[in-house]
């Protein structure tokens, strides 16, 4: 909508993580370090955590995206609320393996029969989980056990944990021993600056081919970084908006005054609906006590009177069915 209105050849604050709009800012440039020297060692697990939509799936998109010449099978699991007994299937299914109705020993024969077949063929396995703070302590070592399948000099499968800061939980916690010795790289992306989300926005437009206009005033900059924090998605997400209050309103500079309306309308679209009046919650109140003080037996009383009620409706039935010339009070009066 907005794109051709300003000379775009795309949407450049796309919600999704795309790895063409890849943002080297200082954190997302050391977590990539981390990622690519945790891969340099072909094993164990690699574990980055991070805000909602500080760009996460995005830094490993963008990390795999430049693998491709080294052969790298990957899986990407995304449903992360599973049990044990599910996430095995998943993880089968992941890598394109056939996962129905197929029994845990079956499913660990197949799966270890692929990393095989990788292997021999010079390829690496690599499973990345998102969203692993939803992830049950038990989950989490049933992955565990997966790192097992290995040869006699490497492993079969590495395995990305990409989760939010809660996750450091459960990783920290004392069952998760065992996979804390296999994590052989750890990194928590932070919140970029206020320099650095300037920087990204530019990055972001300049990729879809911006030529300058729409302008942003320095206060502009100023009052997206004070409400997005620094958070790429929160920075996308005003962003958008505010490209489209610029179409609709065809504007070709944004001010913070232009920011702040759009962050007045996505506050009003997320606020929580208003609460009951006084006297109708007053009125659930009573009902709710009414039906607490309800007699022990009023059911049964209830009933009996409902079943008196129906004969009688029975019998008027009947005399109301009844013929007029049968009446001898009617012929009578005839």
């Amino acid at each position: 909508m907005y794109e051709s209105y300003y000379g775009l050849s795309d949407k450049p604050f796309r919600l999704r993580p795309d790895p063409h709009f890849f943002f080297g800012s200082k954190g997302h440039k050391r977590a990539m370090a981390y990622l690519e020297y945790g891969l340099s060692q072909g094993e164990g697990f690699i574990v980055i955590t991070g805000e909602v939509g500080a760009g996460k799936t995005t830094l490993v998109r963008n990390m795999l995206s430049t693998l491709e010449a080294q052969h790298i099978v990957a899986a990407h699991l995304v449903n992360t609320h599973l049990n044990p007994e599910d996430v095995l299937r998943m993880v089968v299914s992941a890598f394109g393996l056939p996962a129905e109705d197929a029994t845990k020993s079956a499913l660990l024969s197949r799966l270890e029969t692929f990393l095989r077949t990788c292997d021999a063929e010079g390829k690496r396995a690599l499973l990345v989980v998102d969203e692993a703070q939803n992830l049950s302590p038990r989950t989490v070592e049933e992955l565990r056990m997966l790192s097992n399948f290995q040869t006699d000099d490497k492993s079969l499968l590495q395995t990305f944990l990409l989760g939010q800061p809660e996750f450091r939980t459960t990783l920290h916690s004392p069952d998760m021993q065992q996979l804390r010795q296999r994590v052989i790289a750890t990194y928590h992306l932070g919140p970029m600056d206020a320099v650095e989300t300037q920087a990204y926005i530019e990055h972001r437009l300049h990729t879809v081919g911006w030529a300058g206009k729409p302008s942003f005033t320095p206060a502009a900059h100023a009052a997206i970084y004070e409400y997005s924090g620094g958070i790429p998605r929160m920075t996308n997400h005003l962003c958008d908006r505010l490209m489209l209050m610029g179409f609709l309103e065809e504007l070709q500079e944004f001010t913070d005054r232009h920011v702040d309306e759009v962050i007045r309308d996505i506050q009003t679209e997320f606020q929580p609906p208003p609460a009951a009046p006084a006297s109708r919650q007053a009125d659930e109140a009573e009902l709710a006590a009414a039906i607490a003080s309800y007699p022990d037996g009023m059911d049964e009383r209830m009933m009996r009177l409902e079943k008196s009620v129906v004969s009688v409706l029975n019998i008027l039935k009947k005399i109301v069915a009844t013929p007029a010339s049968t009446n001898p009070t009617l012929d009578n009066n005839e």
